[in-house]
Order: C-alpha cells, then structure tokens, then sequence
C-alpha cells in the first residue's frame, strides 16, 4: 500500500499507470487472437499507445484501429488512447510452443519403419526418416 502511494505520482506522470493496467489485462481488453500478436509498449502525454506487433498481423490490425481504440477507451473508462503506433518486432511475451512428448511407438510399427528405410544408403537420411516415421505413428496413435 506505502510502495504504491509513494509510485503513483510518478507513474501519473509518465502515463505508467495506465500502462501497467493495460498490460496486466491487455488479453481480456483486446481478446485473445489480437493479444497474441500484440503488445502495448508505451503510451505517451498525447495519447499514442505504441503496440509492438507481430510483423504477419500489422497490416489487418491498422484496419481494426478504431475499434482496437475503443475497446481500450471503454476499459479504461476515458478516452486516454487517441491513436495507435505500430511497431513490427519480435513479441516480448511472445507464448512458448510446448510440445508433447511422443509416445512410444509398439515394436512392430518400429520394425514396419525399419523395414521401409532398409533400401536408404544415406545413414543421416534414414536416421531423419526414422525419426520422422516414429512421430507419425506416435501421433497416429495418440489420436485413437
């Protein structure tokens, strides 16, 4: 509460406030498909919110301005945003793709995979090939 009190009136002054609100909420101002190719970087004294944007959703979402603007006037319950900068970049939160680990495949889907990659010369190639071959099956067997 003391920390707080004593960092508002910088962040008042440097639009920092708002702009940690934004951030600590941005998914459920601008919805999910906008936030992940977006992030609000800085907002300044006239209004310009500065939003770093995955170079691929730049485009679409200069379209969606005003409306990206009025949904973040209307959270934040003031018309603090007047217009909207877009910087292409690498998203700082960018989300992490997780992958799942294979499951193991049997030993006749292994010995199947061994006996197709018998006739490649290439030891890398089959190696990749393999490896190839045993996630398919293990998504294949995950799906059923």
């Amino acid at each position: 509460m003391l920390a707080s009190r004593l960092a508002a009136p910088v962040f008042a002054r440097h639009g920092g406030g708002i702009l940690a609100r934004l951030k600590t909420v941005w998914p459920a101002v601008v919805g999910a498909d906008i936030s992940a190719a977006t992030w609000p970087q800085s907002l300044s004294r006239d209004g310009a919110l500065k939003l770093r944007v995955a170079a691929i959703a730049a485009l679409e979402l200069q379209h969606r301005a005003p409306l990206l603007i009025e949904r973040i006037n209307l959270y934040l319950g003031r018309p603090a945003v007047t217009r909207l900068v877009f910087v292409q970049g690498p998203l700082p939160l960018a989300p992490s793709t997780r992958r799942e680990s294979p499951l193991p495949v049997s030993a006749t889907e292994a010995e199947a995979i061994e006996r197709q990659l018998d006739a490649i010369g290439d030891s890398d190639l089959r190696s990749a090939l393999a490896r190839l071959g045993r996630s398919v099956a293990s998504g294949a067997s995950r799906r059923r």
